[in-house]
Parts: C-alpha cells; sequence; structure tokens
C-alpha cells in the first residue's frame, strides 16, 4: 500500500530545511488550515515564501503542488468528524454561491479522476466481471446506495450478480462463503473506510477470487486486498462525500459491457420490455 502523507513526512524530516520543518509542523499538527491552500496562500500561513512549499512537496517525493494538496486533502477526509466536515465545508465556501461552488467541485473530481484512470485497469475491470462465474458486490454506509445501483444494473444483464448486504460482519462473511478463484468481488469503500468491506476484500483476496477496489486512493486500506484498484477522487461536502466521480466510471463500465456483449444484452432487453409491459412495471403515458 502507498504511503501517507505523514509517513512520507517522518521518512524525510531530517533533511527538511528550517521552513520545510515549519510546514511539515502544520500538515502533521493542523492539517485542516492547509487542505485547501493554494502554494502561495500555505507559504504565507506557515511563513515561509511559495517555492519553498513546492520544493518541500517535491521533497516528499509528489510529482508538484497538486498532487501534494490532494494528498493533505485526503487526510482530512479520513480524520476529521462529520461536525468538523461542516465546519471546514462552510468555511471554504464562505459567501460563494453554493449551487455554484458545489458543482463546480464535482466537475472537477471527474476531471482529476479521468486524467489519472489507467486505462488498462479500467478494461481489466471490465474483463474481470464478464469472465466471472458470480459478481459479488458490497459497500458499506455512504458507499452502499452506490453499491446497490451498480448490483441493480448488471442483475440486468447478468444472473450471477450476488449484492453483499453489509449488515454483521459475520452475516457478510456467510453472504460470500463460496467466493473463490472464478469468482469476482467489486468492494466500494471512500474515507471514512469501512472496516466490513475491508475485510470482506481481504477474505475475498485469501480465497483467490479477483478483487475490485472502489476508492480514493492507493492509501486506502482497501487498496492492499485489491487485485485491481479504481482510484476515484471524493471530497468532502458537509458531512457526507461527493462519489460522483467513482459514480461516473460505474455509467462507463456499464457501457463497456454493453457495447462487449451487445446482441445478448438486447435480446435480454426484449424479453424484459415484454415482461414489462404484460405486468405494468412502468407507468404507460
Amino acid at each position: 500500500m502507498a504511503r501517507d502523507i505523514t509517513e512520507r513526512i517522518n521518512e524525510v524530516y531530517g533533511s527538511l530545511s528550517k521552513g520545510q520543518k515549519r510546514i511539515a509542523a502544520v500538515i502533521l499538527e493542523e492539517y485542516e488550515k492547509a487542505a485547501y491552500l493554494t502554494a502561495a496562500r500555505l507559504g504565507k500561513l506557515v511563513g515561509v515564501s511559495e517555492s519553498t512549499v513546492v520544493r518541500f512537496a517535491d521533497a516528499l517525493g509528489y510529482d508538484g503542488y497538486s498532487e501534494f494538496q490532494h494528498a493533505v486533502q485526503e487526510l482530512v477526509r479520513t480524520k476529521l468528524t462529520p461536525n468538523q466536515r461542516i465546519k471546514m465545508t462552510n468555511a471554504r465556501i464562505g459567501g460563494s454561491d453554493i449551487l455554484e461552488c458545489v458543482m463546480e467541485s464535482d466537475v472537477s473530481k471527474i476531471r482529476y479522476t479521468l486524467e489519472r484512470l489507467d486505462r488498462d485497469t479500467f478494461n481489466a475491470t471490465v474483463d474481470a466481471i464478464l469472465s466471472a462465474k458470480t459478481i459479488y458486490i458490497t459497500g458499506a454506509r455512504s458507499t452502499e446506495p452506490l453499491a446497490r445501483l451498480f448490483s441493480y444494473n448488471l442483475s440486468l444483464i447478468f444472473d450471477n450478480v450476488k449484492f453483499i448486504n453489509p449488515t454483521s460482519s459475520a452475516e457478510v462473511f456467510e453472504q460470500m462463503f463460496s467466493i473463490g478463484e472464478d469468482d469476482t468481488l467489486i468492494a466500494f469503500s471512500f474515507p471514512r473506510y469501512s472496516s466490513k468491506i475491508v475485510n470482506a476484500a481481504r477474505y475475498a483476496r485469501e480465497c483467490n477470487a479477483t478483487v475490485i477496489g472502489f476508492t480514493d486512493a492507493e492509501t486506502s486500506p482497501l487498496s492492499k486486498y485489491s487485485t485491481l484498484l479504481i482510484s476515484a477522487q471524493s471530497d468532502m461536502a458537509a458531512y457526507m462525500d461527493s462519489l460522483v466521480a467513482p459514480l461516473s466510471i460505474v455509467n462507463a463500465i456499464i457501457v463497456a459491457i454493453t457495447k462487449k456483449r451487445g446482441s445478448e444484452i438486447v435480446e435480454r432487453f426484449n424479453r424484459l420490455e415484454k415482461i414489462w409491459d404484460e405486468y405494468d412495471v412502468y407507468t404507460k403515458r
């Protein structure tokens, strides 16, 4: 699993300059103040130059300030309580137009994710779903609706989809007791990470199943047990997380599967449409 920013700071702390150590102190002790500042504003807060901030990010091994800032934001999402998140979100928005601010933020998260998502990993994810004997899907707390939506849409085109209801940890394992090397588990976990989902991924990996982990970064505890890691940026939206980026990837996977299995899926929906019409599943004008 990739190192988080605190581990990186501890590893190189002895070699940092005096000014860089002041930045490190803010990141380790008051990270919520630094998470959404530009390099210039962070330098002003700490009392160093903007170039010192940029060199600090480079010393930690980050590819530019934006990647460093993302790592600090990840620390914030993992550590803050719901009330702290609300306070910080209100401070970020200030007197701005809330609708515009939130939606522009969501657009940037999708763009950020698109630029960094490995296409080979995406294609391998599609293939793993298509070749699975049984497709297990799970997510807990804020990610449960996302997992259920994915499960619902896949169940329309496959008969081998099983949603793992995230009740007690014991019941999670009972529902996936028979998982094996021919199966695929799709697990969703974003900050604050659910231990039940991480443990489910661990169990599936120990059973030699393919594990597709949907999470926010390589530093996520889910990454350790993922055969394929789908990393999508999430961010705070008051006390909850914005999950538009992973939802967009789910949409892309459905489209890719539909394209690969076109004729089979068309025939399946023709049959479903007859059933829906016969039993008035959908209202008609």
